[in-house]
């Protein structure tokens, strides 16, 4: 069996996106899906034109050329860019049997290259004659909630030219952790943080009161080794943490202030650690409003990107 036996391939309305009118508003404007692999597709949010409709949404979008096979299911009505195609099923199909489809034209792209399209072949790629059994038994909705959960209307984008600098200072109060002889615990559920560069800094869970609350950020002094602290936790001598004075921060601003102090990393070495007092000399430039820092940019910024559900 091949795709043309089970779809209806027609190429896509061949729109170049920098004709489009990129917008953030969701009325009157749709998806524009490109040949890219990432996002579903989808790399910007476009205006409605005049005498162009949209592709239906549960239609499939197929990248000929790019990245070729880029294959996916659309939830929305969409424009299309240059070489994509559209899948529309001839028969019946449930979203988890579009997506099998996928998987499968998608697998085929070893075949492809950047200067070998999939334009004359694409109807003639070899499908399975039956849908397997375990296909039912995947957890395929959840995953594609998950990526249309992220689909992003890209119009948020950084802009760093107008950040201002801040002292973090301002922001947080500034503690050292403490040191804890390993004779003195034993396994528990309590997050050790150290100046460790994986595992979210975890050294270990052992079994003391935790000292530090949820909702903080600690700085290792080895090569600033920064992460969000989501839970109540204990910090080595050799960590500084940072307690927020207000209610700013939460999981999606901790992700951005801590990638921006990580950026600092450059400055310090392991001959040169960053101690409890560096830290509060630390400036950062922030996205500004009002002479602020905008925090609600920070947190939508991150809630836009790829995946951040899962977060």
């Amino acid at each position: 069996m091949k795709v043309i036996d089970i779809f209806d391939v027609v190429y896509g309305v061949n729109l170049e996106l920098v004709n489009c009118n990129e917008t953030s508003s969701v009325s009157n404007s749709v998806n524009f899906v490109s040949r890219t692999s990432e996002n579903n597709g989808v790399v910007a949010r476009v205006s409605l034109i005049d005498g162009i409709i949209p592709h239906a949404a549960g239609t499939i979008s197929c990248a000929a050329s790019g990245s070729v096979l880029s294959t996916f299911v659309q939830h929305e009505p969409y424009y299309s860019g240059r070489d994509l195609y559209v899948l529309t099923p001839k028969l019946e199909l449930n979203l988890v049997e579009k997506l099998f489809y996928c998987y499968v034209i998608n697998a085929n792209n070893y075949r492809y290259s950047y200067g070998r399209a999939a334009n004359k072949t694409l109807k003639d790629i070899e499908l399975p004659d039956e849908i397997p059994e375990w296909v039912y038994k995947v957890d395929f909705e959840n995953y594609y909630k998950a990526i249309k959960t992220n689909v992003l209307h890209r119009n948020l984008e950084l802009d760093t030219f107008n950040w201002q600098e801040f002292e973090l200072i301002d922001f947080f109060e500034m503690f050292a952790g403490k040191y804890i002889n390993k004779l003195d615990y034993e396994s528990g559920s309590v997050p050790y943080i150290s100046t460790s560069d994986t595992n979210n800094g975890v050294m270990n869970f052992i079994n003391q009161e935790p000292e530090f609350p949820e909702n903080c950020i600690t700085i290792g002094k080895v090569g600033v080794t920064t992460y969000y602290q989501g839970s109540k936790f204990l910090a080595t001598s050799d960590v500084t943490v940072l307690k927020p004075k207000g209610n700013f921060l939460n999981k999606y601003t901790g992700i951005f202030i801590t990638t921006l102090i990580k950026l600092e990393s450059k400055k310090w070495t392991y001959g040169r650690q960053i101690r409890l007092g560096d830290c509060k000399e630390l400036i950062i430039k922030f996205p500004v409003k009002d002479g602020a820092p905008d925090w609600g940019f920070m947190e939508n910024f991150i809630k836009q990107l790829p995946y951040s559900d899962k977060i």
